[in-house]
């Protein structure tokens, strides 16, 4: 199973992470240094929602941003 909206497809999200070491300048400092750069992952807000989907309820993974906006038919 993968972490991806059924809906509208919404999926991960490659980034970095930064570390930095110092003082900031306008703190008295003499300025931040990145000591490392890690690789993480920005994952989507996703929820196992009971939907209507093609007349029958059905369970399927859903971000949250589909419920919000009202593109589910949820089955209560």
């Amino acid at each position: 199973m993968s972490r991806v909206c059924e809906i509208c497809g919404k999926g991960g999200n490659k980034a970095h992470s930064i570390q930095r070491r110092g003082k900031a300048k306008k703190k008295g400092g003499v300025g931040r240094n990145i000591t490392s750069n890690t690789k993480r992952t920005q994952r989507p807000n996703l929820k196992k929602v009971k939907a209507i989907v093609d007349g029958s309820p059905k369970r399927i993974k859903v971000c949250t941003q589909c419920l919000k906006s009202g593109k589910v038919e949820r089955a209560y």
